[in-house]
C-alpha cells in the first residue's frame, strides 16, 4: 500500500506538469485549430531563463530567500516566454493562417527545431543542475509511509490554481467571451467588435506563461535541465490534450493527470505484471497504448472536443 500511494503521489505531480503544458496546447487549438509543436520548447526556454536568473542572483546578489529567487526567476521566465510565443505567433503562424493545414504544421515543427538549436548555442548542450531554492524537507503521510516534498506540494497547488484561474478567465471575463466568440467564428466575432488577431495573440501569451511555470516546476522537481528537455514533456502534454479531448480545458487537465498516473503506476508495476518482460523504461510505450485504446473507443477524447465553446 505504501508503494502504491507513493506512485499515486508521483503520478499526480507528473500529471500536473503535463496538464499545465496541455492547457496551452488545447487553448491554441480551441482558437485556431493549430497544434503548436514548438510549445514544448517554450517550456524549455522558461526553465533555462529561470536557471540563468536564479544562478545570477545566487552568485552576485546579497543573500536572498530561496523562494524569492524562484519568484523573481519565474517572473522573468514568464515574461521571456510570453514575448517569445507572441513573436512565434506573429512571425511564423499568422501569415499562414489561411494556408493549407500542412503548412503551419511543418512551420511549427521547424520552429521547434530552431528553438532547440538556438538554446543549444546560447546555453550550451551540457546538462545543468537546477539550484535547490526550496527547502528539502519531506513530509510523511503516515509513519514510515509515502512521502511528499515541498516542491511537489507547490506543483500540485500551482496547477490547481492555474486551472481555476483559467476557467474563471474563459467563462467569467470579457477576454474569455471574446476568446469563445473567436473560437466559434472569427469573422462574425470581428463584426461584433472583437479583434481576432489580438485575442489569438493573448491566447499564445497565456499558454506561454503556463508553459514557463511548468518548465520551472519540471527543472525544480528533477533537478536538471538541458536544451532538449522540452521535447518529451511537450509530446506527452499533446498526448494528454488529445487524451482528454483537444480544445477542452477540463479535458486537458484530466488527460494530463491520468497520463501521469498511468506512467507512475506503470513504472512501479509494469515489470511485475509482465513477469519481468517489460521494465519501467517501457512505461512510455504503455501510456501511448492506453491512449490508442481510448481514442479507438472514443475518438473525441475522454471529455469530448469542444466546438462552439472550446476556447
Amino acid at each position: 500500500m505504501d508503494i502504491f500511494v507513493q506512485q499515486i503521489i508521483n503520478g499526480l505531480v507528473l500529471g500536473s506538469m503535463y496538464a499545465l503544458v496541455a492547457l496551452g496546447y488545447t487553448m491554441v487549438y480551441g482558437i485556431i485549430s493549430l497544434i503548436n509543436f514548438a510549445h514544448g520548447e517554450v517550456l524549455m526556454v522558461g526553465a533555462m531563463v529561470s536557471w540563468t536568473v536564479a544562478t545570477f542572483l545566487l552568485d552576485t546578489a546579497s543573500p536572498m530567500p530561496g523562494w524569492l529567487i524562484m519568484l523573481i526567476s519565474a517572473v522573468a521566465a514568464i515574461i521571456v516566454c510570453s514575448l517569445l510565443n507572441y513573436a512565434i505567433e506573429k512571425i511564423a503562424y499568422r501569415p499562414l493562417r489561411n494556408a493549407p493545414r500542412l503548412a503551419p504544421l511543418i512551420t511549427a515543427m521547424g520552429m521547434s527545431l530552431l528553438l532547440q538549436t538556438l538554446a543549444m548555442i546560447i546555453w550550451k548542450p551540457n546538462p545543468k543542475p537546477y539550484p535547490q531554492l526550496l527547502p528539502v524537507e519531506i513530509f510523511f503521510l503516515w509513519e514510515d509511509g509515502p512521502v511528499i516534498t515541498i516542491t511537489q506540494i507547490l506543483i500540485l497547488v500551482i496547477t490547481a490554481l492555474s486551472l481555476g484561474g483559467l476557467l474563471w478567465l474563459v467563462n467569467k471575463t470579457k477576454l474569455g467571451r471574446a476568446m469563445r466568440a473567436t473560437a466559434e467564428n472569427p469573422r462574425v466575432a470581428g463584426l461584433m467588435g472583437v479583434r481576432p488577431d489580438h485575442i489569438i495573440s493573448a491566447t499564445f501569451v497565456i499558454g506561454a506563461a503556463l508553459a514557463a511555470i511548468a518548465g520551472i516546476m519540471w527543472a525544480a522537481n528533477y533537478g536538471t535541465l538541458q536544451h532538449t528537455m522540452g521535447f518529451m514533456p511537450g509530446l506527452k502534454a499533446f498526448t494528454a490534450a488529445v487524451f482528454g479531448g483537444i480544445g477542452n480545458l477540463a479535458g486537458a487537465m484530466v488527460g494530463g493527470v491520468l497520463l501521469g498516473l498511468i506512467e507512475a503506476i506503470g513504472a512501479g508495476y509494469l515489470g511485475d505484471l509482465t513477469g519481468g518482460l517489460f521494465g519501467s523504461h517501457y512505461v512510455e510505450i504503455f501510456a501511448f497504448l492506453v491512449l490508442i485504446l481510448v481514442l479507438t473507443v472514443r475518438p473525441s477524447g475522454l471529455l469530448g472536443e469542444r466546438v462552439a465553446d472550446r476556447a
